[in-house]
């Protein structure tokens, strides 16, 4: 298996809680097939041009750096999540973090977190995504990094905050505060939107497997970008999970 990089790593932001950084995630290109051999195709009329053949159709979640990700989020919007255990709203403010605001409004459209796992929930800590389940799309997006926001609200309960492993290192992995965590707000974790309805739901997610490697028992990081959702459908079943994330008002 092929060595990440270490932004795949969790960091120690509270006690002996981590917080990892985003990888990121790619999916495998999608191409006209030739026909095979022996096959009919239609021919021109003898004396014309054959036509030009159609571009591979490239899914945009394999490169991170295509212009589906450079549009500027509204002033405000809201993102539905219909997860496993039900639906919550986050309500996104762009003034508290431009930066974050503008990378999760162009992941939502563009459907990175359907059906990402909620791989590290710790009871009154964090709900953590944001991990791709098709380890091509994580590779594509382990180097894809945001510069920082400075921090201009504070990480309460309900809070939506992108992980980060150090100066520059947000790609897409986010947590939702499950408690007041106001010690992150001077550590680079600027909040950039809030749950405002459906809360009870996030404080429903399953977290009976508790940390992850190597400090406890919970979903290896490392083997989740490597692998993807194969991983945790076999040792983690129990995972709770986004059916579908939209954009569901602008303003």
């Amino acid at each position: 298996m092929m060595k990440r990089r270490a932004t795949w790593a969790a960091v120690l932001i509270l006690g002996l809680a981590v917080i990892a950084c985003g990888g990121e995630e790619a999916v495998e290109p999608s191409t006209t097939e030739a026909p095979e051999a022996g096959s009919s195709s239609a021919q021109p009329p003898p004396g014309e041009p054959a036509p030009e053949a159609s571009a591979p159709t490239v899914n945009p979640l394999l490169d991170p750096y295509h212009p589906e990700y450079s549009q500027q989020a509204p002033a405000s919007y809201r993102v539905a999540f219909d997860t496993s255990k039900g639906q919550f709203v986050v309500e996104v403010h762009r003034e508290w973090a431009p930066l974050g605001a503008d990378r999760f409004y162009n992941l939502v459209r563009t459907g990175f977190y359907n059906n990402n796992r909620f791989f590290r929930v710790l009871d009154g800590f964090v709900a953590q995504f944001g991990l791709n389940g098709d380890a091509a799309i994580n590779e594509a997006w382990d180097i894809a990094a945001i510069d920082d926001d400075p921090t201009r609200e504070m990480n309460t309960r309900g809070r939506l905050t992108f992980a980060n492993s150090g100066p520059s290192s947000r790609t897409t992995q986010l947590f939702i505060n499950l408690g007041d965590n106001l010690s992150l707000d001077n550590r680079g974790f600027p909040p950039f939107g809030e749950v405002i309805e459906g809360m009870g739901v996030v404080d429903s997610l399953y977290a009976d497997y508790g940390e992850g490697t190597p400090r406890g028992n919970g979903p290896d990081q490392l083997r989740l970008g490597a692998e993807g959702n194969d991983y945790l459908e076999r040792d983690f079943p129990l995972l709770d999970y986004v059916e579908l994330a939209m954009v569901i008002a602008e303003r």
